[in-house]
């Protein structure tokens, strides 16, 4: 079975999120068995794991170490996350973190750690905070997990 892995921006832009879907449907789509690694964290991370469960796919929740749904988001996020993850096949709740940054970094090593692809839904620019899609990406690049990068050349994230 092959693991995919997610790491990707909460906010996402609509230039976007046609060829960001069609990026994760393909890479999704394998003639082998497949499972999905996520977060769950609005954006990417949510919209990775919604088309792994509608195509089938059993998604592993990778839960950081912290008061998680304090800092998903909006209302909306709150419960996108929770339909998502009340679908998902297993649930990984890693240890408390000291500080939600470093919550957010072990859950990304986590995920790299499990995962034989890495897919990013990430603009190419330097994480804004420790545990950030940049941050993960150059971690999986560090450990040899091929990483797919999807985005729209010339669009700014917000």
């Amino acid at each position: 079975m092959t693991r995919i892995g997610v790491t990707g921006h909460r906010r996402l832009p609509y230039a976007v999120l046609e060829f960001v879907i069609a990026g994760i449907e393909k890479e999704l789509a394998r003639d082998e068995p497949v499972q999905a690694l996520s977060s769950l964290a609005a954006g990417a991370d949510q919209l990775f794991a919604r088309i792994a469960l509608d195509r089938g796919i059993p998604v592993t929740a990778v839960i950081p170490g912290m008061d998680y749904e304090a800092h998903l988001g909006d209302e909306e996020d709150v419960a996108a996350y929770r339909s998502i993850l009340d679908e998902c096949h297993r649930r990984e709740d890693l240890p408390l973190a000291p500080t939600h940054e470093e919550a957010y970094a072990a859950a990304g090593h986590w995920i790299v750690d499990h995962a034989d692809r890495l897919v990013a839904v990430w603009d190419g620019h330097p994480a804004r905070g420790h545990g950030g899609t940049g941050e993960v990406v150059a971690y999986a690049r560090e450990r040899g997990v091929p990483v797919t990068v999807l985005w729209s050349e010339g669009v700014s994230r917000p």
